[in-house]
This record gives C-alpha cells, sequence and structure tokens, in this order.
C-alpha cells in the first residue's frame, strides 16, 4: 500500500530497509512513519517506495523515471531485492569516484550469490580503474566472489595479496580446491595456514580429512587426526563424521566403527557416513544393520541416508528390502528426488528387474545424464543391446549430452552382443564431439571393436592414441588372442615391455596366444617372467598356465601346476577337464570331475561341456549319457545346443549314426549348425554317404558361406570315390564366391614359428625333408603300414595319390622338426585342421620309432613326437580306448612322476629349463 503526498513530506509506507530503520516510527496499526532527514536522502520531485518484499515490490525503475542523488543507497536497495541488472544500470550512470566500500561489497556479494562472474570481473575492473584501495574487507568479498563463481586462480591472487587471517575465507579456498581435485593445494595451505598461525575452526579439519581422504595420504592423515584432539576437536560432529569418512576411505573400518561408538552426540550425518562407509567397502549387510539400529532409536532418515540404504540393497541382492525402502521414500515426500531414483534405477537394473526400472524411469520428473546410463547399462546387462542403442539416440533426441560414463556403457552394450556398425555409429558421436582423447574412451573402444571381431579398426584406435596405459596394452594383447591372431599378440607383448610394465592380467591375456599356437618355449618364458614378478599366486595366471601347458601337449606339468594351485576355483577344474578330454584321457576326466564335486565345487554349463566332450573323445558312450541326465535331472542345468552337440558326437562317434539322427530330430531346441557338424564328422568316419547329403543340407542351409563343411562332405564323397559328386560340389562352391580354407602346420624352433603348406616345397630344407618322408615310407611298409589311399581326395592312380599323402602340411612339419632340432628335444606340430587318418598312422609310427620301439631309434634322434589339432581333431576314436601312445595331443600316452617335491622346488626358483629336462628323464624312465 503506497500513500503519495506532493505537498507534505511525510509518508506511510510498508516497514523500511535495515538502512533506514533508524530514522522510522512504527505505529499501532502496522504503518510507519518515516522521518526525513539529511541522512535519509529518498526522493525527488517524484517520492516513491516499494514493498519490502520482492514478491510484492514494485520496482522503482518499472514505475517512476527518477533521478537518484543517493547512488550508494540505491544500489545497495537493489541488491538487497536480487537485481543484479538494475544495480549493474545504476554503477554505470553513477559518478563512480562516489560510490562506497560497502556498496561494492554488496555488488559483489550477488555476483557470487548469482554466479555471474563476468559482472563480477566488471566490477573489480572499476575498483582498480579508481583506485580504490583493496582492504581486508574488499580482498575478502573479492576472493569470495572469485572463489564461489570458480575461478580459483584469480580468487587466489588476491587472497594472496591481501593480508587476512579470516579462517572462513581459508577454508572456502581448500573447499574450492578439493571440488576439482587440487587436493595438494589444498592440503598446501592448511600447512601455511599452521606455519602462520590462523585460528583453524571444525571445518577447516573437515576439510582437511576430506582431502586426506580423496588423496590417500593415510600417515598425513593419521598425523593430522592427532593434531587436531590435541586442540580439542576430536568431540566435534562435523570433525569426527570426516575422519569417519577419511578411515573408511583408507578401508580402515574398525577405526571408523570406534571413532562412531566413541560419539556421544551423534547426528543424522554420523550414521549417514556409517552406512555410506559400509556400503562403499563392500560390507552393505553391516551398513543395512546399521540403518536398522538408526530406525529402532528414532533418528529421523534424510536423503542420503535413503541413497546409501538403497546402494546396499544394489550391492547385495536385497530387492524386497529395497522395494520396501522404496515405498518408504515416497511415503516420506523423497520420491521425486533424483539422487535416490537414480539409485533405485541401478538397484532394480542390477537385479535384473529391468520392468520396474522401467517403471521407475518413465516416472521421474527429472532424469539425468546419470539417470539415461543406469537404465542403457539396465538394458545391456539383460542383453537386450538393441534397446540400448535406442535409448542412447532417444536419449541426445532429448539433449541430454552423454558423458564418459554413458559412452563406455554404450559401447560396452555393443561389444556385449557384436553390434558392430552401432558401435562405429557411437566411434562417429565420439569423433564429432572431440571425446576420443579420453583414455576411457579409447579403451572402450578397442574392446568394443576386439569383442565385434574388428581387430583392423581396434588397432587404429590403439595406433591413434597419445597416452596408453595398462589396460590400452592388455585389451589389445586379449582381443588378438580371443581373434585368432597370437603371432600379432606376441609381438605386441614384446612391443609393450619396452613401453609399459605387464601386469597379471597381461599374462592371463598372452598365455591364450601361446597355447593357441603349441608355442611351448614362449609360453615357458612367459612364465619365468610370471614367477620373476610373483604373479604365480593369481587365480586367473594360474589357469592360464595350467591351459597353455595342456594345449601345448605337456600334461605333466600342468597337473603339476593345477595341484599347486591353493585355493582352486570353478574355472581351475574345467580347464583341467578339458584338457584331460583334448588328451583323450576320458576316465581322468571323470576323474577330476567327481573330486571337483566332492570339494564342494558344483559344475556348471561350461563344465558339463568339458565333461561331455572327454566322453566323446573318448569313447566312453555310457558314462557321457550319465553326465547328460546328471545335468538336466540333479544339477537342474537345462541342455543348451553345445550339450546337444557333444551328444550327437558322442554317438556318431560310437558308430550311432542313425541314433544320433533320431536324438537330433527329438530335441527339445532347434538344432544348429553345430551339431548337425558333428554329425556329418561321423558320417565321414563311418563312410555313410547317403545320411551324409540328407545332414549335408541341413548345415548348408544353417550356415551357407561355411566353406568347412562343404570341404568336409567333399571328403565325404572323395573316400567313397564319387569325383562327380566332388566336381559338382566344388563348382557349387565357386559359384558362391567361397573359398576354402588351407591348411597349414607350424612348429616352433628356437623362438621362431615355421608354417608350411600342403605340397609345401619352398623352405631351404624341402629336398631333405621329402628324403626323410620317403624313408618314413618305406619302413612303414616294411613293417606292415600302408598308406591310407582314401584319405589322399583326388582322382589318380596309387602312386600319385601316395606323393599327395606325403605332401600333407603335418608330415612336412614333422620331418623339419626331425631335422632341425637337437637331440633329445620335442617335436611339437600344431595344425589349424583336424589331421587326417594317414598323418595320424605316420604320427604313431614315427613316435614309435624316436622311443626305441623300432630299429630306427639312433637315425632319428629326437626324444618324442606331439601333434596337435586345432579342429575337431581325433580322426577316428573307435581304437581310442587303446590309445596311441606319444603320437598326438589328442590321445597321447599316460605320463607319471614321482619326485614331486623336487619339481615344485625347481618350480618356485624358476628354473624352467631344469623342470623341463627333468620331466624328459622321468618319462624316459617310464
Amino acid at each position: 500500500m503506497l500513500l503519495i503526498s506532493k505537498t507534505t513530506p511525510n509518508l506511510w509506507v510498508s516497514p523500511p530497509h535495515q538502512i533506514h530503520r533508524e530514522n522510522s516510527l512504527t505505529y499501532p496499526n502496522g504503518f510507519i512513519f518515516f522521518r526525513p532527514s539529511s541522512k535519509t536522502p529518498l526522493v525527488s520531485s517524484n517520492l516513491y517506495h516499494s514493498c519490502a518484499t520482492i514478491g510484492t515490490s514494485v520496482l522503482p525503475s518499472e514505475t517512476i523515471d527518477c533521478k537518484i542523488t543517493d547512488y550508494n543507497i540505491e544500489i545497495c536497495r537493489f541488491c538487497e531485492l536480487g537485481n543484479l541488472r538494475r544495480a549493474m544500470e545504476l554503477i554505470n550512470q553513477s559518478p563512480k569516484p562516489d560510490l562506497e566500500l560497502r556498496t561494492y561489497c554488496s555488488v559483489l556479494q550477488l555476483c557470487a550469490d548469482l554466479k555471474s562472474i563476468q559482472d563480477g570481473r566488471r566490477i573489480h575492473s572499476i575498483i582498480q580503474s579508481n583506485d580504490v584501495e583493496v582492504d581486508g574487507v574488499l580482498g575478502s568479498k573479492l576472493v569470495f566472489m572469485y572463489v564461489t563463481c570458480g575461478d580459483l586462480r584469480e580468487g587466489r591472487r588476491i587472497f594472496d595479496k591481501v593480508a587476512n587471517e579470516k579462517v572462513f575465507l581459508w577454508n572456502l579456498l581448500m573447499n574450492g580446491y578439493a571440488k576439482i581435485g587440487n587436493f595438494r593445494e589444498s592440503l598446501s595451505l592448511f600447512k601455511r595456514m599452521r606455519e602462520l598461525g590462523v585460528k583453524m575452526n571444525s571445518y577447516t579439519f573437515s576439510c582437511v580429512m576430506k582431502c586426506y581422504a580423496a588423496s590417500g595420504s593415510v600417515e598425513e592423515g593419521e598425523g593430522v587426526h592427532a593434531y587436531l584432539s590435541r586442540l580439542g576437536f576430536g568431540s566435534y560432529n562435523t570433525v569426527v563424521n570426516s575422519l569417519i569418512a577419511f578411515y573408511f576411505k583408507i578401508r580402515r573400518v574398525e577405526s571408523a566403527r570406534k571413532l562412531f561408538d566413541e560419539l556421544g552426540d551423534r547426528d543424522v550425518i554420523s550414521w549417514n557416513s556409517m552406512i555410506s562407509g559400509y556400503v562403499s567397502n563392500g560390507l552393505s549387510e553391516k551398513g543395512l544393520d546399521l540403518f536398522e539400529q538408526m530406525l529402532l532409536l528414532g533418528i529421523n532418515t534424510d536423503l542420503a541416508t535413503m541413497v546409501s540404504v538403497v546402494a546396499g540393497c544394489s550391492n547385495t541382492g536385497m530387492l524386497l528390502l529395497g522395494r520396501a525402502l522404496h515405498g518408504y521414500a515416497i511415503k516420506a515426500s523423497f520420491g521425486k528426488e533424483l539422487t535416490l531414483n537414480n539409485c533405485l534405477l541401478d538397484m532394480y537394473s542390477k537385479s535384473g528387474n529391468l520392468n520396474s526400472a522401467i517403471q521407475v524411469f518413465e516416472t521421474m520428473g527429472e532424469r539425468s545424464v546419470v539417470s539415461w546410463t543406469s537404465m542403457i547399462a539396465g538394458y545391456a546387462r539383460e542383453g537386450l543391446s538393441d534397446m540400448s542403442v535406442r535409448l542412447f539416440h532417444e536419449m541426445e533426441k532429448e539433449g541430454i549430452s552423454p558423458d564418459i560414463f554413458t559412452i563406455t556403457t554404450i559401447l560396452h552394450a555393443c561389444a556385449c552382443t557384436g553390434l558392430l556398425e552401432n558401435g562405429k555409429d557411437v566411434h562417429n558421436y565420439i569423433k564429432e564431439n572431440k571425446m576420443q582423447s579420453d583414455l576411457f574412451v579409447s579403451n572402450a573402444l578397442m574392446d568394443m571393436y576386439a569383442k565385434c571381431g574388428s581387430m583392423g579398426d581396434a588397432h587404429s584406435v590403439f595406433s591413434e592414441m597419445q597416452v596408453k596405459d595398462i589396460v590400452s596394452w592388455n585389451t589389445m594383447i586379449g582381443g588378438y588372442s580371443k581373434n585368432s591372431l597370437p603371432n600379432e599378440a606376441l609381438n605386441l607383448f614384446v612391443e609393450m615391455q619396452y613401453n609399459s610394465k605387464p601386469n597379471s592380467i597381461t599374462m592371463a591375456c598372452i598365455l591364450p596366444a601361446c597355447a593357441s599356437l603349441a608355442a611351448l618355449e614362449r609360453g615357458q618364458e612367459i612364465h619365468g617372467h610370471i614367477l620373476r614378478n610373483g604373479f604365480s599366486l593369481d587365480r586367473h595366471v594360474a589357469n592360464a598356465l595350467v591351459d597353455m601347458y595342456l594345449k601345448c601337449g605337456a600334461l605333466g606339468l600342468a597337473r603339476l601346476l593345477f595341484d599347486m594351485i591353493p585355493e582352486k576355483d570353478l574355472v581351475s577344474w574345467t580347464v583341467m577337464i578339458a584338457g584331460y578330454g583334448m588328451h583323450g584321457y576320458g576316465s581322468e576326466a571323470i576323474a577330476a570331475f567327481n573330486e571337483m564335486r566332492n570339494s564342494g565345487i558344483e559344475p556348471d554349463e561350461v563344465s558339463f561341456i568339458s565333461i561331455l566332450y572327454a566322453c566323446s573323445h573318448s569313447g566312453l558312450l555310457d558314462e557321457g549319457w550319465g553326465f547328460f541326465n546328471m545335468m538336466r535331472n540333479n544339477c537342474c542345468i537345462e541342455p543348451k545346443s553345445e550339450h546337444y552337440a557333444c551328444i550327437v558326437d558322442l554317438l556318431a562317434r560310437a558308430g550311432n549314426l542313425s541314433k544320433a539322427y533320431k536324438f537330433i530330430k527329438m530335441m527339445p531346441i532347434e538344432p544348429d549348425a553345430t551339431i548337425w557338424g558333428a554329425l556329418l564328422c561321423g558320417c565321414r568316419i563311418y563312410h555313410d554317404v547317403k545320411l551324409a547329403e540328407k545332414v549335408a543340407e541341413h548345415v548348408f542351409e544353417l550356415e551357407p558361406e561355411n566353406t568347412g563343411y562343404y570341404v568336409l562332405l567333399a571328403n565325404i564323397y572323395a573316400e567313397a570315390e564319387k569325383w562327380e559328386e566332388v566336381k559338382k560340389l566344388r563348382e557349387r562352391i565357386g559359384r558362391r564366391g567361397l573359398r576354402k580354407n588351407p591348411g597349414c602346420s607350424w612348429i616352433e624352433i628356437k623362438g621362431k614359428v615355421h608354417i608350411f603348406v600342403t605340397g609345401d616345397s619352398s623352405h631351404p630344407l624341402a629336398n631333405k625333408i621329402e628324403l626323410l618322408l620317403k624313408k618314413t615310407r618305406t619302413r612303414m611298409k616294411e613293417e606292415g603300414h600302408f598308406p591310407k589311399m582314401r584319405y589322399a581326395l583326388i582322382k589318380a592312380d596309387d602312386t600319385e595319390k601316395e606323393m599327395a599323402l606325403c605332401g600333407h602340411s603335418e608330415k612336412i612339419a614333422m620331418a623339419f622338426g626331425i631335422l632341425s632340432l637337437p637331440p633329445g628335444k620335442t617335436v611339437r606340430v600344431t595344425k589349424n585342421l583336424r589331421v587326417c587318418g594317414d598323418c595320424h598312422e605316420m604320427a604313431k609310427f614315427m613316435s614309435k620309432m624316436v622311443t626305441g620301439e623300432t630299429k630306427w631309434e639312433k637315425e632319428l634322434k629326437c626324444k618324442e613326437l606331439f601333434i596337435q589339432a586345432l579342429s575337431l581333431s581325433h580322426p577316428d576314436t573307435r581304437t581310442s580306448k587303446q590309445g596311441c601312445g606319444k603320437a598326438c595331443g589328442l590321445c597321447s600316452g599316460k605320463c607319471y612322476f614321482k619326485d614331486f617335491v623336487k619339481l615344485r622346488r625347481l618350480l618356485l626358483l624358476g628354473f624352467l629349463d631344469d623342470i623341463w629336462e627333468y620331466l624328459r628323464r622321468q618319462q624316459l624312465r617310464r
């Protein structure tokens, strides 16, 4: 209400500002009589005033055009009303030298409140241009404005110039540095405070302890704890709460609990600090117990309590309690809080309750980038990567800019299901927004490309990175290993050692590369590196070592390392069972499986695949069926296509082709190409051309681009001498533009891998290799071992077929190994495809010769021969129960060792050469 008079100097107004109160009188009716004086100039020719509240005020500039006589009061009035724009306009109009110190302080305070650093800088410029003395008061306001607006550099510059002992400014600067993660500078300020003798308060120590917690400075933090206790701040809640957070951060849970127990007057922040600390240290159940105590004591919870407790439910999978808390939060009016809703999203998505997560997401009034990221991650966890990608695009349309965590999450979603094109779209987005320089983003990109099988793109990202960390190197090495590029993995591992120090994960990534190449010498070198750097205690590394030695044929050493693993997990047992199966030791695989169950470890889907594979490759039909029924009935594991493929392979190898075919027809799931392919392999073993044709049609329909199945059928026709059918099939392959994967074998000698293909005559020792193979074939004939012509797979006479058989890559590699290796060394050959029956026969014969079972031992000189195929390898398991001696990795002879104490001692000292020689001596004695 306004009463205005042009003749009377008396004015009735609503309650005045504080600066006018000394010249006013209040009457019982609530109005105020204002007595103008020289100290209180109010009006010019037109009197005016405004209501006291901002919401009902009538701004002078909007009502009456006046010429202000005292700019200081009016500028302060606009600052009080929060109208920075009008305050700045009056400053521009005013005679600058007449402005008072309090005016500058009022405007700077408002600039800080509104985070308007541009106007703050303008005021600072006016102060400088008018030579206003920046004393402690004005300097403090300038520091406060700059720090509050985020310009720590300028704030610190002014702070250092002004002699100021106000503790709140020191605290302000320390908090400012802490917020941007510059804990070192924050702590430096604290040390300077101590040197200058600035009187500290509880907020000083609260900030300092947070800095020590974040920086991990344990000893210094404990020293400050003792210091603040001597000063008498040890009982302040704010200080104790920060100390609790500090001890939880450095994982001293008991110390934090002791402080909490000794705290007499606990506030809600104390309880929240404890609950949050327990949850962040993986002790969510203790945190939930504390929350229950909190409720029983009648302590009111706040938003921070709910956030910590919901996070605890998310970590422990307590969905029912989480739902109850969700309901409680809604009743307590926290239901619209963004932070809590984000935690609820995370809890529901991690527990697999995607519908509830969607419901929370859709009902959120406000969504942050964290909300969208949590939902994208939830879809990815459930294997709905296409929905993750769709939500990512929807997020962009909503105008929410993805952050680093969003980008890495969506890349992970693309990687999980092989969405290469979507991953490339995200890569383009990263380039457009100049995010590729971020290390986490680049690592996630490489991981996505590697898991999608595009190692060329992964290498491009890797080569463009300016900074690489251990994760970058491990991602590339692991990607090469998993994508069947072992040589590239080994080369990169060598390069890595010049740029970065490998860790245990590197070892677990590089060992599979050695295993796939059967590069035993390389594997031994890496094993030595593992021992020297103390990685052998890592369970993942130990499992990878066992797997590597198994695939390189060192079954005895693999078992020794397996027995030395202190705490075997499911992976350890599965690797050992699979290794026994690969080498044709079905009975040992079954014994290991039973031993695993007796130790309290229950098998999973992969374990059953390994034991079924072992039974299949050892001809253990009844045992295989028993494990298949155990999986369904006892362990309640629903068989997948891999399990059905093992059973089909088991039946087919045992000669029950018709039963295998009926089994496929009666399966509850649609058979895939792997299942039909297993039966097709059985048809080749037992020369069932008619069934092979029927099965092949199913395979070609499911995987029309897989050349291997066409070649397999062509080989079945060739063995049956149906050359017209072979010709038609090869023409069909040509029309489809397919290419046969060429067979090749390789052998490692003195750290170098030598690769041979069928009919290879390019090697410098080609003539000697050919001569040795001819001699071997002659000796075989003398002892009644004639060539298996049906594996020649060409339409020719017996002489040409015999020559073709001698040109198989594995025979060339074996002969080269015998010629090149010194006496006593093992010949280890690896092939990318299955070994044919004739090569298998020659390998057995050579093995007998080198172990003294024939007259030719002195001529060959090598100790033993080992050949391994990387495909479904064993050509015929009908005789596998008798074994093939030391001929191949699929059915090699048994090795037993007595002096395990000596072996362990050698292993611990890292003398791998001594270990290997010792194992050879023991094998020779056997």
